[in-house]
């Protein structure tokens, strides 16, 4: 499957989350925004999330990253339309840019658009690009002082996801305290722990995102 690779559009329009969501809502699309840090497990996450739903769903991706297409193969080669975003150095993605990649994919045919944004825990945070929910991961080896740290990007998060919580025991990682900081800056946030490896805790995350599809 050819990968499009397209060049962030540096210009901002207050006004094109709304219209955004819009066209989103009038084509019944539900769009997701996943973000994190480098590492945290993002695209192993997604793959695992379109596993889960591509019987039942149709699926697009648009794949963040400063440079390179790597994220964007993985996922092509699931057979998932994928449309590649480099930033060129930008720290996050802007709602410009993703309605200039629309075109790129045939919205008809879609149920779900995910958006994996650039590995960054401040900047993308404060950025509205059209989606319906922002999912944010933290990985276990990256400690528990991060939402304490970041918190804009939890705060603002309909979504924690816990992510290689398989690897809890090799670190020092207090949960009640990453959960507990995060309710309280966000008591409607949804908590999930995943091990994405082995597709574990994936069907909770699957049935929370099934409940916000639009028909």
């Amino acid at each position: 499957m050819e990968i499009k690779v397209v060049r962030q559009i540096l210009e901002w329009n207050e006004n094109c989350h709304e219209e955004l969501q819009k066209e989103f809502n009038e084509k019944k699309i539900l769009m997701l925004n996943i973000m994190g840090s480098p590492g945290a497990g993002k695209t192993t996450f997604l793959t695992r999330i379109i596993e889960a739903l591509r019987d039942e769903y149709k699926i697009g991706v648009i794949e963040g990253d400063i440079a390179g297409k790597i994220d964007a193969e993985r996922i092509a080669n699931m057979g998932i339309p994928v449309v590649q975003l480099n930033t060129d150095g930008a720290c996050h993605i802007e709602a410009m840019s993703i309605k200039n990649i629309l075109p790129n994919f045939d919205l008809k045919d879609l149920d779900i658009l995910v958006v994996e944004n650039i590995g960054n825990l401040v900047c993308p945070a404060e950025f509205d690009i059209g989606e319906d929910l922002k999912i944010a991961l933290l990985s276990v080896p990256e400690g528990d002082d991060k939402v304490e740290k970041y918190p804009l990007m939890f705060s603002r998060a309909d979504a924690l996801v816990i992510s290689k919580y398989d690897m809890k025991d090799y670190f020092s990682f207090d949960e009640d305290r990453v959960i507990g900081n995060t309710l309280n800056m966000n008591k409607d946030a949804k908590v999930f722990k995943v091990n994405s490896s082995k597709a574990q805790g994936i069907d909770k995350v699957c049935e929370w995102i099934k409940s916000y599809i639009k028909r």
